[in-house]
């Protein structure tokens, strides 16, 4: 009982001083067995079926080799680590990215705070080459709405975040990966993010590729939206190609690193198409921001236009960022 203590005194006067009145119940998961569970997904059991309050799930420092899954009819949970790099959650599952979520949360009201989803199966283990074939392995799927991420990591190669759909904030958060790692439907902002492009995973002289998003029409409210943020890595690679045909891609005030190819930006299958895509850079700086060889129809955006896509309105219709229990 002493560790459990010493683990809950710790956790609540450094993790939760501004928040420890907004919860309705909390849990904790320490691998050692002096609390009240051993697995996150016991925790995520342990949640009443149709939740309406705020329900912390607060994850000690550790490697935890499992799948976790939160079920739609599971909203309102909160899941707190001891920050990104001492919290880990991992597995290896691949080829179908419904499949292979490490972690998939289909389920509203979502936040997650300071830990690491990993997929380990094309990831290299300790600067080890891992010799598996790449395929499809996604770290995270997220298929909810009104979702939040606070200093999380998401680790991969190919298909690494899978922002399917619904409306995400993503605060100071490490995306890394090689191929379509930031994939998808949703109407997110990533704000102060560091994207890390994994060149060195592929084939020698094969181009890396960051966003794959998947807008449909041009009524379709999805987009990705990068600011303040930093891209670096190994390798080179395009900011992103389109997934469906009304792709939406916008990096705003970001450090684009000499990782980030001259062109830019690809078309893949929608070369037809690309007056529908809707892929800008704005404010951009660095080493790889010089737009001087972009592709033609990179768009030229209205200030108006910026504006209501860089802003926090854009995701946050009704103010849910500022209610979630976690400010940023």
């Amino acid at each position: 009982m002493g560790n459990r203590r010493l683990f809950i005194a710790l956790f609540c006067c450094f993790c939760l001083p501004h928040i420890i009145e907004a919860y309705h119940q909390q849990v904790f998961v320490d691998q050692s067995g002096h609390s009240n569970f051993t697995k996150i997904q016991k925790a995520i059991d342990s949640v009443p079926v149709n939740n309406r309050h705020w329900f912390f799930i607060n994850v000690a420092a550790g490697v935890y080799r499992e799948k976790i899954k939160i079920p739609y009819d599971k909203p309102f949970i909160v899941i707190v680590g001891a920050g990104k790099r001492n919290t880990r959650v991992e597995w290896d599952d691949h080829d179908s990215v419904a499949q292979s979520p490490t972690f998939a949360s289909v389920a509203d009201n979502t936040v997650v705070k300071s830990l690491t989803f990993v997929n380990t199966y094309n990831f290299p283990n300790k600067g080890k080459v891992n010799r598996n074939p790449r395929i499809p392995a996604v770290a995270a799927l997220i298929n909810g709405d009104k979702c939040a991420f606070y200093s999380v990591g998401f680790s991969g190669v190919q298909d690494t975040l899978w922002d399917a759909d619904g409306r995400h904030f993503f605060h100071r958060c490490t995306i890394q990966g090689a191929v379509d790692f930031i994939f998808g439907n949703g109407q997110s902002i990533y704000k102060k993010c560091v994207i890390n492009v994994l060149g060195a995973t592929l084939k020698p002289g094969v181009t890396g590729y960051i966003t794959a998003q998947g807008r449909t029409n041009p009524y379709d409210a999805s987009g990705f939206v990068f600011t303040d943020s930093l891209v670096y890595g190994s390798g080179k690679a395009f900011l992103g190609r389109p997934w469906r045909s009304y792709a939406r891609v916008i990096f705003y005030n970001t450090d684009l690193t000499d990782v980030v190819v001259p062109q830019g930006w690809d078309s893949w299958h929608f070369g037809g198409h690309v007056s529908q895509l809707t892929f800008a850079e704005i404010g951009c700086y660095g080493s790889g921001s010089n737009t001087g060889r972009r592709v033609s129809w990179v768009k030229k955006l209205s200030g108006f236009s910026v504006q209501s896509l860089i802003n926090l309105d854009f995701i946050n219709s009704g103010g849910w960022v500022q209610a979630l229990p976690i400010p940023v």
